[in-house]
This record gives C-alpha cells, structure tokens and sequence, in this order.
C-alpha cells in the first residue's frame, strides 16, 4: 500500500523531502560535534533554527500530501454531485498548502540569516573568527567537510522549494483521463479562487455560500473549459498547441468581394463610441489611456481635487459621496452637467452601470451601458450558458417571429439576459396601463407632450456592455420606433434566428482580431480541440518545444504576415537568433530547453503520434467537444444584428507590447465590411487579439476609415453644430 502511495508523489518532491533530512540530520551531527569553546547561543541558534524550520517542513508535506489524496479521493467518489463535503475536504488542503508555503518562506529567511552569521564569524574586521557554527577554524576532515556540504544543502532548499510548486502528488495519478474528474478539479479551484478574490474585494457575502449560486455556475463553466487536461495534455502543452495553431492558421478570405459598410452607420457610431468608453468611469482603463500617470489622471477625471463642485454633478445611484462618477463621466465627453439625466453605478452580478445623456441640438437620447470594468462583472461574463429568451425578451423583433421557425426556443447568454432584463426595469420599467402604456423613466421623458418628445433613442456599449445593449434594445424597440443600438466589440450573446432577426437595429462593429466578439463556450471548446490536435499530430512535440513555442505565443512581440491581395493579416515568427535576442526577454527556463531541444532533439517523441484513435486521450477528449454546427446543450451564440468588421490594410499592429497600448501614429489605414456573423465563430489567435479591445483603439479605427472616405466623423458638441 505505502509503494503504491509513494509512487503517486512528485520526484521533485522526493528529492526535496531527502533532502530536508539531510538538512536535519547534518544540522543535529554538527550540534553534536560541535566544540565546548564555540556552543554559545549566537552560534548554535542558526543550526538550530534551521533544522526546526526543515523538520516542520517535512511534516507540512507529509499532511498537505495526506488531505490532497482525501481531496482527490473525495472527487472520484462523487466527480458530478458538488458536495460541501468535497468543498471542505478542499479548503482543508488549501489551508495546508499555505501553511507549507510560509513554512518555505520562513526557510528561505532562515538560509539568509545562516549565511549572514557564516559571513559575519568567518571574517569580522578583517580577521578571522575562531568558531564558525559550533566548530573552530582549525577543524580539518570530515567535520569540515559535513559543515560545507550542510550549508549547501540548506541553500539548496530553500532555492529548490521556491520554484516546485505546492502539489505534494501527482493529480493525473487519481484522474488519469477521467473528463469528469478533471472538471470537478478545477470547479473547486475556481470557485474558492473567485470568492477570495471577491472577499479581498469587500464582497464578504460570497464567502462560505453552501447553496448553489452564480459563482459555482462561473466556477463550473471554466472547469469545462480546462478539461482538456484529461487528453494527456498540461497547461504548458496546450499554450504549445495554440502556438503551433497561430502559425498553422489559415487566413480568413479577403473582403475584396464584400460590401463596404454604409457610411452612415459608420458615422454614427464613430460620433456615440465616446458615450461607450465614457461609461468606464473607474481606473481600469486610465491604465491604458495613460499608463505613466493613469492614478493622477482617474483622480483628476473623478473630481475629488475639486469637492466643491459637488453641488452641481448629478446625482446618480450608487455613486460615492462626491458623485466622481458622473465627474468623470461628463468630464471625458466633454458635456455640461444637465445633459446626465440619469444613471447608476452598480457593483453587483448581473447588474449594469448605465448613463442617459439627452443631446438636445441632435433631438436624441443616449444610453451608455458600461462593459467589464468590476469582479461582478466578470461574472457576468462568466455565466455563459444559454437561458431561453421569453416573449418580453423578443417584444422588439415580434413582426419578424412569423419568419422564424415557431418550433424553435430561442436562446441567450444567460448572465446578459439577466443583466439586460434588470436594466429594462431600471429605464422604463413595467408597463402597467394597457400593452403599449406605460410609466417608465424613458415614457416620461421622450413621451409625447414630454420634454424630448419626438427624439431618438440611441443605445451604445463596449464589451459586455455592447452585448447588453443589444438584449436591451431588443425589449425597447417595440415602444420606441426609432431607436438604435451600436455594440463596440461585442461578447456573442443571442442565437442566428435572433441575431438575423434584429439586423434592422442593432449593428455591431469588430476590430481586427479581437477576441470578445468570438469568445463563446462552444468556441472556447473548438479551440481547446484544434490546439491539442495540432500538437497530437506534431511527432516532435517535446518538451523543450513546448517551452519555446509557449515563448512565441507569450512574447511581446507582433509580426504581420504582408501578403499582396489579403486583407486580413497573419502572425508570422522570426527564429532568427538575432530577432530573439532583441525582442525577447531571456529566462533561463528558455535557454535551458533551447539547449536541450539542440542537444537531444531527436530522442524525443509525440506518445500520441503513433497511437490508435480508440487509445488516443486526444481522441477522447474531443469526443466530448461541441461541433460547429451545436448541439442541443450549448446553442452557439452569435453577434447581434448588422456585423461590421474593421480590418487593418497594413503593418500596423507591428508594435512593441508596452507601446500597444497607446495609438501609434501609423502609415496604412483601415478598411470596413459588412461581415458574415459565422464568421466570427472561430477565435483567432493572434498576438493582438486582446489588444484589438481595447476601446480607444477601436475608436481611432473608425476615425482612420472615415478619413480614407473623406467623411466627417465627430459631431458631440454644440459648438460642432453652431
């Protein structure tokens, strides 16, 4: 029984624990030997420390490796039921883990000091001391020689500990290929991950919840999308398999052939992105609008150098005491303060900070919905399982449910149905004098005989904003006809009929590459498959690969692919040692695989290269993945209404990381289509796809077309107009 427990421990995990005894035994044998001149409290203490620090250590490893077989046991016993047994079985592990962490911690300071006491006794003054840890510096043979090897050992551990990590055995040794052990796994490391998080946060009422709730939900959908580690397949390899991916990829089609998109739809939403990125009021984006002084310049937009203005910002739900989010709300569109009419700044799941401007000298309303910005947020894009969409949720697309197949449910991501259903109760409200009567704020305001009676309605969002936008503009449309939705970046949010069915309204508007608007959980899935199946099939996938293709797809820099006649660009990787040298940062953890991939590159071998497909892990894993035409538990989610895709004509993109964030004064411009929403079903892994989301960048796409079109793009103050 104890050989097939010791077989599941980690080898790296084996030599530290041999090597903590060392530590113990050397530390006691020099106490013993020691001399009576030199067994004084300054110089034993060090030995002593030393050793108690190594033998805690010891037990610390023997009980985190106990509770994590209780915790991997408890998982295979019950992997689909999400038990508080399991929940405590996990937190009881963790706690140890951390425990043993300050214990590695305590040995590392204890290390230091021993080596500063060694320093100090063998040279004070620039004479020599007579004793150095108990023994004098006369002391010859093995004596010295067990001195010398104990002050390496110790420096050894605490080294060594600093960079094996916590996990006392193997998981894969419970789980092997077991999907549903693996998802359970890591439902438990999230979920506790994800409340921590929201605790440090001030959010303490998502501690210790035993019922199930949206965190668990957030917790489950992203132990899914790790389960790929039931193929056989770690972290590492699969950041491999999306490098190999990158450079495998085959480039879209051209946009040659398709349809420019309309002017003024382009105009439009180039004039309202201000409204959207506006509504990020908090520092998250200042990072990125101004990363030298981003903490002066969130606390100059807020207004708190100026409180005496309070008294004339307006009042909005949820805002701090010196209303600094309708500060810098106004501040960033430039607008006086009667223009906000109204507006909440919310910190809860499921909930959207909004902001409704009146623009009198355009006779129009906008909404701004605010896209991730908080923690709650990030739940919010996390529920992303589908929900059913009711009839309330489609009130604006009813003319066109005789179009759709009435069989059909149709479906939405579920934490932006919720969102935007919570937000429509905020803006207009239930309806409570007839079916098209109503009492709402947005009734009392664009009413006829109201104060904007007669205007238009323009709902705008980044992000997830942009996705609720849309759902809320779904819901509105049939009390205000003219209405209109712009979705900057999108997250994919309603299913074909539905995206199809709102094209009259709603336009959604992708840049480049960017990742939100093709981030669903089928094609987070697909992905996962393409990227281990590309790595599966690659004979040579060692280790020392993996280490340098996981270099390439983490590094700083971009290359476009310049291809004639293509007007979507590609990734391309210079090996060159030069290039390497210049625009990567070096680890030693890389030179040390290079090393080893030109030393012994051959006796590496892919395990799955050879194998049948009923044995393959890779084989079995994607079995358990969605297709591209769905299935019945996860409908694909698609943009909403008209897509438009911005697309860079050049090398544009070409920039450093830590200048990425800035606009770059470029030479080639931009290029907008009308785009097919399949599309964009697929993730496309490029090194700008994060960076093609920010806001700012998307705005200084849509001015770069404009201006190739010679149209006139910015039109937000009354000034522009006189």
């Amino acid at each position: 029984m104890w050989i097939s427990r010791l077989k599941r421990v980690r080898r790296t995990i084996m030599v530290l624990g041999v090597a903590n005894v060392a530590v113990i035994v050397s530390g006691g044998v020099l106490t013993l030997v020691s001399n009576p001149d030199c067994d004084s409290a300054g110089q034993l203490f060090p030995l002593f420390a030393v050793c108690f620090a190594a033998a805690v250590k010891l037990a610390a490893m023997v009980k985190v490796g106990t509770t994590q077989e209780l915790m991997a046991i408890t998982i295979m016993d019950s992997p689909t039921q999400n038990s508080l047994q399991r929940k405590l079985k996990y937190k009881t592990w963790l706690w140890w883990t951390r425990f043993a962490m300050v214990i590695t911690v305590l040995q590392f300071i204890g290390a230091t000091y021993l080596m500063f006491r060694v320093a100090k006794f063998v040279s004070r003054d620039g004479m020599p001391s007579n004793c150095v840890l108990g023994l004098s510096l006369d002391t010859r043979g093995w004596k010295q020689t067990l001195q010398v090897a104990f002050l390496i050992t110790v420096c050894f551990v605490a080294l060594a500990q600093c960079f094996t990590g916590s996990d006392i055995l193997q998981w894969r040794s419970f789980y092997a290929t077991q999907d549903d052990a693996w998802k359970a796994h890591y439902q438990e490391v999230f979920d506790h991950g994800i409340r921590e998080v929201l605790c440090c946060l001030g959010r303490r009422e998502y501690m210790d919840v035993i019922e199930e709730d949206e965190v668990c939900s957030v917790a489950r959908l992203l132990g899914d999308l790790v389960s790929y580690c039931a193929s056989g397949t770690g972290h590492l390899e699969f950041l491999a398999g999306l490098a190999l991916l990158q450079s495998n990829s085959q480039f879209p089609e051209a946009y040659e052939d398709c349809m420019e998109a309309p002017a003024f739809h382009l105009q439009e939403a180039a004039m309202l992105h201000k409204f959207a990125e506006a509504a990020y009021t908090g520092p998250l984006l200042d990072v990125g609008r101004n990363p030298a002084l981003f903490l002066c310049t969130w606390i100059c937009r807020q207004g708190i150098l100026t409180p005496w203005g309070r008294k004339w910002r307006p009042k909005l739900d949820g805002d701090n005491w010196w209303r600094g989010h309708a500060a810098a709300f106004l501040k960033f569109i430039n607008f006086p303060a009667h223009a906000l009419r109204r507006g909440r700044i919310c910190r809860e799941k499921c909930k959207a900070t909004y902001f409704v401007v009146v623009l009198h000298y355009l006779r129009c309303v906008v909404i701004a919905v605010r896209g991730t910005e908080t923690a709650e947020d990030l739940i919010t894009d996390g529920l992303g399982r589908a929900c059913s969409l009711t009839a309330e949720d489609l009130d604006g697309i009813k003319n066109h449910v005789h179009d759709m197949d009435p069989s059909r449910k149709h479906y939405g991501h579920s934490g932006i149905v919720e969102a935007a259903r919570d937000l429509f109760m905020q803006i207009e409200g239930d309806p409570k004098f007839g079916e098209s009567g109503s009492i709402g704020f947005l009734s009392s305001l664009i009413g006829d005989g109201c104060e904007c009676d007669g205007y238009s309605i323009r709902i705008v969002g980044h992000s997830l904003g942009g996705a609720i936008a849309s759902l809320l503009g779904l819901r509105l449309r049939c009390r205000f006809p003219n209405l209109y939705v712009y979705a900057y970046g999108p997250l994919p949010c309603v299913d074909s009929d539905v995206a199809d069915a709102c094209s009259e309204f709603v336009t959604s508007i992708v840049l480049d590459n960017e990742f939100s608007s093709r981030l669903s959980y089928g094609s987070i899935r697909r992905l996962q498959v393409a990227a281990i199946k590309v790595l599966s099939q690659d004979p040579k996938a060692d280790t020392a690969l993996i280490f340098r293709l996981a270099r390439r797809f983490l590094s700083a820099s971009k290359r476009q692919q310049e291809t004639s006649g293509e007007a979507i660009p590609s990734i391309i990787v210079d090996d060159s040692p030069e290039s390497l040298q210049q625009e990567h940062p070096i680890y030693p953890m890389w030179e040390e695989s290079e090393a080893q991939m030109q030393l012994d590159e051959e006796e590496f071998i892919n395990p799955y290269h050879d194998l049948a497909s009923e044995d393959n892990p890779v084989t079995q894993f994607m079995e358990t993945v969605p297709t591209k035409e769905g299935d019945d538990e996860a409908p694909e989610m698609f943009l909403p209404g008209l897509v438009i895709h911005i697309v860079s004509e050049g090398n544009n993109m070409s920039v450093p990381i830590w200048r990425g964030w800035t606009i770059c004064d470029v030479k080639d411009g931009y290029k907008a289509y009308v785009a097919n929403r399949e599309s964009f079903k697929e993730i496309m892994v490029s090194q700008s796809m994060f960076l093609d989301h920010l806001p700012w960048r998307c705005r200084h796409a849509m001015q770069k077309v404009l201006e190739s079109r010679n149209l006139f793009f910015d039109l937000t103050s009354e000034a522009d107009i006189v």
